[in-house]
Formats: structure tokens, C-alpha cells, sequence
């Protein structure tokens, strides 16, 4: 097969569909298919054999990690040349329109990935009142699609609840190799400031307002013993480094490879505040880093935390049920043990290549269909 893939965002980003676009580039070489991928400039020329496009744009505000890609000359004589079997559309902002107009003028079929709830996110900045409309477009691209890959079955529920067509569950791998128990260091406790009997309770992700560390910053005080690690970073750092000054807290920044291994399987809990998240990578790591999660009931976590044997859910927006179900997890240290145990094993299930063949299926399946007519 030639699969062309286009999105909002690439390498040098980290973040959830970055790891899932390197994962499907490195299998999709591997399986003896072709790729291309066009992505916002900056991005490596190439990536797993396949050769990436530049495409201009400007950060989003709010959000860096995306950019806003309108459509531009060339894009679609760059697919034409490549004359993909399909279309994979991984971002919907402005690539949305783009990438839609493009599979058509070449006569490809087009498939959607739904990873980022843009409409949820629009509360989180101020812009509520742009919910309505964000769903209108992205159920206008979307529809558009011989179908939609959905990360969780909340996805699909929510998206399906607004009109939203040709629906797929496409859970997401983990490297179960990289993220292992095996890599726990005392050592990297001590260096975040940890102290002998200390709990280290560990935060990776975005800092930004979707993510409700506000939770955490209100649940600390309660939790005595405890020490935060937050890895990562955004908009909502300096606030926060404000409001938790002298509290046990560490700011590591953004870590990558052996570096974030280590400090997942270096945590006792991972906490997850976040009620925004179509799937929630994160969680898996820890889970593979045989680490118990306390997650707000919502989103990804309904899939993949299984309370009372892999951590904890806890009410969306309740600082106060997330410091309980927190203290519940942790309440002794042979508790933490087996939860982080069972989350292993159930991440142990979850492997990449699994995940990616699902995925070729679906490609072969829309190609045996040949779509004739524009889908609307």
C-alpha cells in the first residue's frame, strides 16, 4: 500500500499523536508498504524511509505544539505525485479543509484520526461559546471520511451523541520494553528531592489549563508524606510554580527516552487530573512502568483504569475525591505493589504492532471497498 499522512504535528513535538505517527511510519516500513508525510516545517526530512513535506504555518496561541497550517499551494500536486492507495488525515484544524479537498481532487479515499478534543478545549481558554462550532466543523470533515478512528469508546459515544458517521475503535500501543518497572532508580528519587518514606506522586503531560493541575495544587496540602514531580511543560508553568512554591513539589520539564522511563518507574503513583483526553498515553506508560493511576472518570481512562485493580477513578473537577481515591490507592505500600502489578500485565497486552496491524486492516478494508462516490 502508499499511505500519505498529513498533520498538524510532528518531530521535534512529544506528544501522544507524534508517538503514534512514528509508530505507524516505523511499521508501515517495516510491512513492506510506502509513506508520506506532510507536516508543519521543522519536522526531520525524513522519518522510518518515509519522506516528509513541509508545510508552513504559525503556532497556535494557545496551544504551540499545533499549528495553525492553512491550505497552500502544491499540497495537492505532492499527493498526486506520490499517488496514494489512501489518505490518513491526522489533524483537522485548517489541515482539515486542506486534506479533505486534497483526497478528493486525486480521487483517494480519505480516513480520519479523532485525537484531540478541540471542543472541550475551547472552555479551558475562554472560548465556550466556540464549543458549538468546533463540533460543526469537525463533524463537516469528519463525515467526509470513509471513517473516523476513535481512540476510546467515550470518543466514539461523544462524538457519535453529535452527529458524527462511520465511527472505528483504534486503541494505542506501548513500549513495554522502554517502559518497565526494571528502570526504578533511588538515586533519581533523590535527585527531585525525595525523602526516606516519601510517596512520590508523578504527573507527565502538558501544563496547561485542559489539564486540571489546579486539582492537584488544591488535593496536595491534604496528602501528607507525599511528594509531586510534575514532567513536562506549558503555558500554566509559571502559575504554577507560583502557587506551589515551597510546597514538596518538583518541576522536572519535558524528559524523553531513558530519562522518562526512569522517572515513571521511579514514581509510586501516577496521577492523571485531566477529564479532556480522547485516549491518555500516559497512563499506559505508567501502567507498563507498573505504576497504580488515579485518573478523572472520563475520556481514555474509562478504557484503560480499572478501579480497585489497576488504581482509581475519581469525579472530574472534585480535587477532593481525587485526594481520596488517592489516599484510598496508596493507603499501603503492598496495595501500590499489586495495582502496579496488574496495570503491567494489562499494558503487557497492549503491544505496538498489535495495535498497527488492527490498523492495516482497516486500511485494506476501505480499500477492497473502493469508494466510488464522495461519501456525505
Amino acid at each position: 500500500m502508499r499511505i500519505a499522512l498529513i498533520t498538524e504535528t510532528f518531530l521535534p513535538n512529544v506528544n501522544g499523536v507524534v508517538t503514534t505517527l512514528c509508530r505507524l511510519l516505523e511499521h508501515l516500513r517495516d510491512r513492506g508498504h510506502e509513506a508520506l508525510l506532510l507536516a508543519p516545517e521543522g519536522a526531520p526530512e525524513q522519518y522510518a524511509g518515509a519522506a516528509i513535506v513541509p508545510m508552513r504555518g504559525v503556532p497556535l496561541p494557545a496551544y504551540p505544539e499545533l499549528r495553525l497550517t492553512p491550505p497552500q499551494p502544491g499540497m495537492t500536486a505532492q499527493l498526486r505525485r506520490f499517488r496514494p492507495d489512501l489518505v490518513h488525515l491526522a489533524g483537522t484544524v485548517a489541515l482539515g479543509v486542506a486534506g479533505r479537498h486534497a483526497a478528493r481532487q486525486i480521487g483517494a479515499p480519505l480516513i480520519g484520526a479523532y485525537h484531540t478534543d478541540f471542543p472541550a478545549y475551547s472552555a479551558h481558554y475562554g472560548l465556550g461559546f466556540l464549543r458549538g462550532l468546533a463540533y460543526s466543523y469537525l463533524r463537516w470533515v469528519h463525515n467526509s471520511c470513509a471513517f473516523t478512528l476513535c481512540p476510546s469508546s467515550a470518543t466514539i459515544a461523544d462524538l457519535r451523541a453529535h452527529g458524527f458517521r462511520r465511527l472505528r475503535l483504534w486503541g494505542r500501543g506501548v513500549d513495554t520494553v522502554r517502559f518497565h518497572p526494571g528502570h526504578r532508580s533511588e538515586a533519581w528519587r533523590a535527585s527531585v528531592g525525595a525523602r526516606p518514606g516519601e510517596r512520590l506522586l508523578l504527573y507527565v503531560g502538558r501544563l496547561a489549563p485542559e489539564k486540571r493541575l489546579d486539582l492537584l495544587v488544591d488535593a496536595l496540602p491534604y496528602l501528607p508524606g507525599t511528594r509531586l514531580v510534575l514532567v513536562g511543560d506549558g503555558p500554566a508553568r509559571p502559575a504554577l510554580e507560583r502557587r506551589l512554591a515551597g510546597a514538596p513539589v518538583h518541576f522536572a520539564g519535558y524528559l524523553r527516552g531513558n530519562d522518562l522511563a526512569t522517572a515513571y518507574a521511579s514514581a509510586d503513583l501516577f496521577v492523571f487530573p485531566s477529564d479532556t483526553e480522547t485516549f491518555g498515553q500516559v497512563i499506559q506508560e505508567a501502567m507498563a512502568s507498573g505504576l497504580p493511576v488515579v485518573a478523572a472518570r472520563a475520556g481514555g481512562a474509562l478504557d484503560l483504569v480499572r478501579p480497585g485493580e489497576t488504581g482509581a477513578l475519581f469525579v472530574p473537577g472534585s480535587s477532593s475525591d481525587l485526594c481520596s481515591r488517592v489516599r484510598e490507592v496508596l493507603r499501603t505500600a503492598e496495595a501500590g505493589r499489586v495495582m502496579g502489578a496488574a496495570g503491567r500485565a494489562a499494558a503487557e497486552r497492549r503491544s505496538w504492532s498489535r495495535v498497527m496491524d488492527e490498523l492495516l486492516g482497516h486500511y485494506e478494508r476501505v480499500l477492497a471497498r473502493r469508494l466510488k462516490a464522495p461519501i456525505r
